[in-house]
């Protein structure tokens, strides 16, 4: 007769307290894929990333695990649909960021303000940009970002200015210096103008408006200091994706359209990459002097540096680089100047490459980064393309300058 009353206090006490915690379901196999998965996205490789996470859904479907990393890729190759998809039903802050994100690139205000409050209010969570996103966003009422109208293309010449992309143009009827910012998702204005973030509008070559351009605000000063021009406004890479533009330095041109360009008949097709659908990321391979020795890895793309290269101390070594033979540089502080034997973007190879090595990439990339970085790309190697966005942004179409591969006393 005892036994029903044990059962009975022995139910009382799970009651008392609260539900038992589950026993894991994930199979053995989804695992060693979740763990594979999980290793490649943190070295930046996101094919077999993707795979991966792929592999475990199969196997086991409602994986959350497996559905965020899956939802963090498509994020990063701006497939906003399926990134919302793998996180719906899901409440907790990661989820409503990836949809916050999802929704802010994909034009649906309202969506957007509402999944980027909620993981705000989450105690845990500091994210600047997010708060500034959703207060645009919850004022944007019916405007629909990046409205273009005008001619079919707008094409304006670049000042000379090194290897940095100024664009003149129009912001708001006012004629301005901008400068290409691939680092930065958002246009930014500087805060000399606007102390808060707001809707813009902006005008190229006379021919092309887009209305309602988010923007949010910054001190842009030193910029202009370094550059000894005014620069009011970094143009980020959203707004680079919506206009399907082309910058080209060599060619002192600046080209806006309101429809994607055909590929170009000389070019290399170089799938990019956006952190959380922001910042660019573009896949590099860095190859040593001896042939059959190379290393892959991700890099962060941002024009407004005016060096060619930085890489981590790690990436020389993999590319057969004695580090004692680099030399000291004041470019970038703790740096250490070089040449890399080769570098491969998409279909075309770059020999002999001016560089900077770093032990760690430290405060030169963005702290949101979930990603360990090879090294960032600025606009002093940006500058020997004629890049050109296409397929809404997922990937760049690149044509190097025709003496690329010269001797370097050939080199004009």
């Amino acid at each position: 007769m005892m036994r029903p009353i044990v059962a009975v206090c022995m139910l009382s006490v799970a009651a008392a307290c609260g539900p038992v915690a589950s026993v894991p379901t994930r199979p053995p196999l989804a695992q060693k894929w979740l763990d594979r998965g999980l290793d490649s996205y943190k070295v930046g490789d996101f094919d077999d990333a993707r795979t991966s996470a792929d592999e475990v859904l199969k196997l086991s479907p409602h994986d959350d695990d497996a559905r965020l990393l899956a939802a963090r890729l498509a994020l990063a190759r701006l497939d906003y649909n399926k990134a919302i998809q793998l996180t719906d039903g899901m409440k907790s802050s990661e989820a409503h960021g990836i949809r916050g994100r999802a929704a802010w690139y994909a034009g649906d205000l309202e969506n957007a303000a509402d999944e980027l409050e909620a993981m705000l209010a989450d105690p845990s969570v500091k994210d600047p940009w997010a708060r500034d996103i959703a207060k645009l966003a919850r004022s944007g009422g019916a405007r629909k970002p990046f409205n273009m109208e005008g001619g079919v293309v707008a094409v304006t010449e670049m000042p000379p200015a090194g290897s940095a992309l100024v664009v003149p143009c129009e912001m708001e009827g006012e004629q301005v210096l901008t400068m290409v910012a691939t680092g930065s998702s958002e246009v930014i204005v500087d805060s000399s103008a606007r102390s808060e973030p707001s809707w813009v509008s902006l005008r190229f070559a006379g021919r092309i408006e887009v209305h309602d351009v988010p923007a949010l605000t910054r001190d842009l000063s030193g910029l202009s200091r370094l550059l000894g021009a005014p620069i009011k406004a970094l143009l980020g890479v959203d707004l680079l994706r919506h206009i399907h533009a082309t910058f080209d330095r060599l060619g002192d041109q600046f080209v806006v359209r309101l429809d994607e360009p055909p590929s170009p008949p000389q070019a290399s097709r170089l799938p990019l990459y956006y952190a959380r659908g922001g910042a660019m990321l573009m896949p590099m391979q860095v190859a040593a002097a001896s042939p059959g020795t190379s290393a892959g890895s991700l890099f962060y793309v941002d024009s407004s540096k005016p060096y060619s290269l930085v890489m981590q101390d790690a990436l020389w070594k993999r590319a057969g680089v004695d580090l004692s033979q680099l030399v000291p540089t004041s470019i970038v502080p703790n740096a250490r100047a070089g040449r890399v034997p080769s570098l491969r973007l998409g279909g075309v190879a770059i020999p002999s490459v001016p560089a900077l090595a770093l032990e760690s990439l430290g405060d030169q990339a963005p702290p949101s980064l979930d990603v360990d970085l090879g090294g960032i790309v600025g606009a002093g190697l940006l500058q020997v393309f004629r890049v050109t966005f296409t397929d809404e942004g997922r990937y760049a179409w690149i044509e190097p300058d025709p003496t690329m591969n010269q001797p370097d006393e050939q080199k004009p």
